[in-house]
């Protein structure tokens, strides 16, 4: 006979092995949460030990230390909410995932900035605040300073809330605020200002009409065509030639400045060699990729894959030679003007001044972007490949026609635009488009509309329901169902313009506070 021993259990320990493995579990939890902004503290310190190797023993060395990990900090929020704009759409469309378009964002936004990036910045940014309003090298340092804390720490704010804002506007904002704590309203250049509060409206408006326009031409020649491939084969060659042609005047423009200097001739002549150049080589690779395509909307979402990921890094190369400005611009001012005891409209960026700029910027998108990457991409409305290039190519053609007319533009601002260009106009399209409906009765969809019971008539939405499916199964919709599928989320969409309308105001007010404690303390 076998004698069987159990081991009598202790429930006690077992309570308090449990409690120990939920409190390892919480605090892995905890820590995990805390590496981007314990790395992100370690960039602001070798930002300021850097700076000091360059330095150490002039003049005011305390003051451009600080200065350089401000503007680390800066970088670090400008890669967190910027950045996002270029590699969202893609992310969205899933023809990048999110760690393929935090490399490709990384390289190419570092490689803009220290490539292309602009070798000489104004002082005061955009010509906000007249030179003479704040001479004395103290205040200025003091007005710079606190313009870089206040446009830092309202990115940091929006992108903790989920907002994309412009980081263009949040830097002019700090230095109208710190300008007029400073020597006062005079100082400010209001006709400047007013341009810059009209781009809120014509960036978002004109990037949302060029995508709905592409998005409407894309629908109606290849989308409800019954041969989608061999429409595709047709006019996807055409519209990559566009963007290619479209980028590359963006590139002439906006992203080569330090390189080479070129007029509108030269500007247009590369976008049109460009557009012959790619419109030939994309006849052939279309053409290849769609052999054996089935005839269906999933087929072609793949031919625009490769351009979708092209755009993503000409867009980040482009912001890269553009916005590192924004980071290190106030602080190359700090710099010279703690150098040379003067204050002066133009300065040259030092090279150390340009790194911290370039490695704040990928840095920060590595750490804390993919928040603001979800929320472009994915939240506001459904991206696929089609709608995403739409977005992508707006934003480079938005850009070109508005440098063209002197118009004031915002990049954050069209990018967002275009997205929401594209949600509403598919709203309008899927409940309007007569060619819709007629493709759609062709291929056997029965329709049902529902109508506005007030009287006026109005469409409230339009249901599709196939031959299998009859009226009785398709549930009604009542007037808070329609609201909830709309196909752009409303709740985002004032989120966001919110913050578009605050960012001046509030950087402003931020940097006047900032200003008068730098003042009273240094």
């Amino acid at each position: 006979m076998t004698q069987t021993t159990t081991t009598p259990r202790k429930r006690t320990l077992d309570k308090d092995l449990d409690k120990l493995v939920h409190v390892e579990e919480a605090t892995t939890l905890v820590a995990r949460g805390l590496v981007g902004p314990g790395l992100g503290l370690l960039f602001l310190a070798l930002a300021g030990i850097f700076a000091s190797i360059y330095v150490i023993g002039e003049p005011r060395a305390f003051i451009i230390i600080a200065a350089a990990a401000i503007g680390a900090y800066m970088a670090l929020n400008i890669g967190a909410n910027d950045v996002a704009n270029n590699v969202g759409p893609a992310v969205g469309a899933r023809a990048l995932s999110l760690t393929g378009a935090l490399l490709i964002a990384a390289i190419f936004e570092s490689a803009g900035a220290l490539i292309a990036g602009g070798d000489v910045v104004g002082t005061v940014s955009k010509g906000i605040i007249s030179p003479e309003a704040v001479s004395t090298p103290g205040i200025f340092i003091n007005a710079m300073m606190a313009a870089l804390i206040s446009s830092a720490l309202w990115i940091n704010l929006a992108t903790w809330v989920g907002a994309p804002v412009s980081t263009t506007h949040s830097v002019v904002g700090g230095v109208m605020g710190a300008g007029i704590a400073a020597a006062g309203l005079s100082a400010v250049n209001w006709p400047m200002m007013a341009q810059i509060a009209a781009s809120w409206v014509v960036s978002p408006v004109m990037g949302g009409v060029v995508a709905a326009l592409f998005l409407a031409f894309i629908k109606t020649a290849i989308i409800y065509q019954d041969d989608k491939i061999g429409a595709a084969r047709r006019w996807v060659p055409l519209l990559i030639a566009v963007m290619a042609g479209a980028f590359s005047a963006y590139l002439a423009t906006k992203g080569l400045k330090k390189l080479i200097r070129l007029d509108n001739a030269m500007v247009a002549a590369i976008g049109i060699g460009a557009f012959l150049l790619v419109w030939i080589i994309s006849h052939f690779h279309v053409r290849r990729q769609s052999e054996g395509m089935e005839n269906r909307n999933q087929s072609l979402r793949k031919l625009f894959n490769l351009p979708l990921v092209i755009s993503a890094a000409l867009l980040s190369f482009a912001h890269g030679a553009n916005d590192v400005a924004n980071a290190v611009g106030p602080l190359a001012a700090i710099v010279f003007t703690a150098q040379a005891g003067a204050v002066t409209s133009q300065v040259a960026i030092p090279l150390w001044v340009m790194v911290i700029g370039a490695v704040g910027i990928s840095l920060g998108l590595v750490l804390f972007g993919p928040k603001l990457i979800r929320m472009v991409g994915e939240q506001i409305t459904k991206l696929n490949p089609m709608r995403a290039f739409c977005v992508a190519l707006s934003a480079a053609i938005t850009v070109i026609i508005a440098s063209g007319l002197g118009l004031p533009i915002s990049s954050t601002h069209t990018a967002v635009g275009a997205i929401f260009g594209v949600g509403f106009f598919r709203e309008w399209y899927t409940a309007r488009s007569k060619r819709r409906r007629a493709y759609l009765e062709r291929k056997g969809v029965r329709i049902r509309e529902e109508r506005a019971a007030n009287g006026d008539g109005g469409l409230l939405s339009t249901t599709f329901f196939s031959d299998d499916e009859t009226e009785d199964e398709a549930s009604d919709v009542s007037r808070e169902e329609v609201a909830r599928r709309k196909l752009v989320r409303r709740a985002h969409v004032t989120t966001i313009v919110a913050a578009w309308v605050t960012t001046v105001p509030a950087a402003a007010l931020i940097a006047a506070g900032a200003f008068l404690l730098l003042n009273t303390f240094m």
